[in-house]
């Protein structure tokens, strides 16, 4: 059994050298403050200032006397961030990411967690937290099915040296294979786009190997953050996602899909996100590979990466998932590798140094990051010869609960990387039967949905948005089994099926009514509304009269449109009598598809 920490309650320094995990990764905790927005602050190397007027002397102060910087987190100034945020598209009933209150304060480790207590007492900070370590996964759960226990992605190359030409190990990547024990990306291939065309895909975590030889085409390096470390991880991502088409090694879900990396190193998570988010275009996709300790052990790792969770729940990189949704990209998250139920009340207590306005984001009833969160459940037993219970049931590790979107392969997935199934001495001949965790799980949703967005643009259609693509998710694929380690009511999802999500997003229906009828007064203007309707529908609004009357128009009319949900529109339609005597008056709609 690998080992593994015990813990990191003081793991390097904000603004020093960072403690290293086994594979190298920087294990660096992040201070975030938020300001008052009225507090129109400036932080300069000079100092920090309020446009409002309050005194930030004392603050300025105490970042000297601490050895501490404090900067604007998401990389660019103050004003520019206000600027993006009047222009963002909001989604109502969410509130709208206003990234320029966000800062991040480097300071050596030790003095980072007093140093959040006392930017806490200063006028204009609403909020300051010490976030933990963002972590890959990688450590072992011992508890609670020892006998299911089993290191995640800690494989080792083979001795042997490859031979000189890679095999073809298509046939060992079973999750491409129609469901249920699939994801049917071999269907997706016979279609136009099924193979991920025209989609770009950022992976977010913290190295790759774009030399190797199964991953040369369709890519564009790391383009956000600097690269460090263990490479193996973001190798397998990679190749699950869309690994080259040819006649060796594998093959990915989404091969003509395009993909980059933003390597969280040297900047905050929150910072790569939206770094991500800035270089894509509506529909296209980013994979957050990453979670972090929290509350159960005081967000600390006792045992392992035991109590590990999605990052969504953090503030800051709550609204930087939330800027890149309301710019139409579709974000994947890891569920994390805690074995946590994400339904718990403890994720409801608000930590310290969290704003007063937080609430639990777990619960979508409160606030919805927009993600689509993926867990880890069972391959068929027997795959490459071990058993981890009934196909599609829940690993003893992966986190559960109504937040979990769908379901991956969480273990035994072939891929690129590591050099279990080929090894020897050169890594960009490596290859890997053993990638798992939610790790492995969330590329092979992220490829699904690659394929199917390159299917919608090769037949001239609007691609997935963010709720959409959950939607479908939800309502398709092969369902979670229940499995030595918990019932289905653990909720992991649905394994997607291209074979189902493909003919779905592409049906076509189209049919027409009369929505609401009504009487104008004459020379009245009323506003009629309707909602719910679903945002990815076409839909042309007519008004017309049913009164009788020769010689001249008897009513105008304007539509306009309300984005109610992330799903749902609501449409007002603005109608006027133009005589001086009563008009009785019909709305009709026509739905054109979809």
């Amino acid at each position: 059994m690998p080992t593994s920490r015990s813990s990191f309650t003081s793991p390097g320094a904000g603004g020093g050298t960072p403690k290293l995990s086994a594979q190298g990764f920087p294990l660096r905790r992040e201070l975030i403050v938020i300001t008052r927005p009225e507090a129109e602050v400036r932080a300069r190397a000079e100092g920090v200032t309020s446009l409002a007027g309050i005194d930030t002397a004392p603050l300025t102060s105490l970042l000297e006397t601490a050895g501490a910087s404090m900067r604007p987190l998401f990389g660019v100034t103050e004003e520019r961030l206000k600027a993006e945020a009047a222009t963002m598209p909001s989604v109502p009933g969410t509130i709208a990411p206003h990234l320029g209150v966000y800062y991040h304060v480097e300071a050596p480790d030790e003095r980072l967690d007093s140093l959040a207590e006392q930017l806490r007492t200063h006028a204009v900070v609403e909020a300051a937290y010490v976030k933990p370590p963002a972590e890959l996964a990688f450590a072992a759960i011992v508890e609670p099915l020892p006998e299911l226990a089993y290191g995640i992605n800690e494989m080792q190359p083979a001795p042997q040296e490859a031979p000189l030409v890679t095999p073809d190990f298509t046939a060992r990547q079973i999750f491409l294979d129609p469901a249920p024990v699939g994801v049917d990306a071999r269907y997706a291939w016979t279609l136009p786009g099924g193979r991920g065309a025209g989609v770009r895909v950022f992976d977010c975590e913290w190295n790759w190997n774009f030399a190797h030889e199964d991953l040369l085409q369709n890519q564009g390096g790391c383009v956000v953050g600097t690269p460090i470390a263990d490479d193996n991880h973001g190798t397998a991502v990679q190749g699950i996602i869309c690994g080259d088409r040819n006649v060796f090694g594998i093959t990915g879900i989404a091969p003509d899909a395009f993909f980059y990396g933003a390597a969280f190193n040297p900047i905050p998570t929150a910072q790569a996100i939206r770094g991500a988010a800035d270089r894509l275009r509506e529909g296209d996709i980013i994979l957050l590979e990453i979670h972090r300790a929290g509350p159960r052990f005081n967000f600390t790792a006792p045992q392992g990466q035991r109590g590990f969770i999605a990052i969504e729940w953090w503030p800051d990189d709550f609204d930087a998932i939330r800027y890149a949704i309301n710019k139409g990209i579709i974000v994947v998250e890891a569920a994390g590798n805690g074995a946590e139920n994400l339904d718990d009340p403890i994720y409801s207590v608000r930590p310290a140094g969290f704003p007063a306005t937080w609430t639990n984001p777990f619960n979508r009833n409160n606030r919805d990051s927009g993600a689509i969160v993926v867990g880890a459940g069972a391959p068929p037993p027997g795959t490459h010869g071990r058993n981890w219970g009934p196909d599609r049931s829940r690993l003893d590790f992966s986190n559960y609960g109504a937040l979990i979107d769908a379901q991956g392969w969480g273990r035994e997935v072939t891929t690129t990387g590591y050099g279990d199934l080929q090894g020897g001495g050169n890594k960009n001949q490596y290859y890997s039967d053993m990638f798992s965790g939610t790790s492995s799980a969330s590329p092979i949703v992220v490829g699904t949905l690659a394929s199917t967005q390159g299917v919608l643009k090769a037949y001239g259609r609007i691609p997935l948005s963010p709720a959409r693509a959950r939607e479908v998710l939800r309502a398709t694929g092969s369902p979670q089994q229940d499995g030595p380690a918990g019932p289905r009511t653990q909720r992991i999802g649905n394994r997607p099926n291209l074979r189902q999500i493909i003919p779905l997003v592409l049906q076509k229906a189209n049919w027409i009514g009369v929505q609401f009828t009504g009487t104008l007064q004459p020379n009245q203007t009323k506003t009629w509304f309707t909602f719910r309707w679903p945002a990815h529908w076409h839909v042309l609004w007519s008004v017309v009269p049913i009164t009788p009357k020769l010689g001249a128009p008897e009513i105008k009319w304007n539509v306009a449109v309300e984005r109610s949900e992330d799903r749902y529109l609501t449409y007002w339609i603005t109608i006027t009598n133009l005589t001086n005597v009563p008009v009785n008056i019909e709305g009709r709609y026509a739905v054109l598809g979809w």
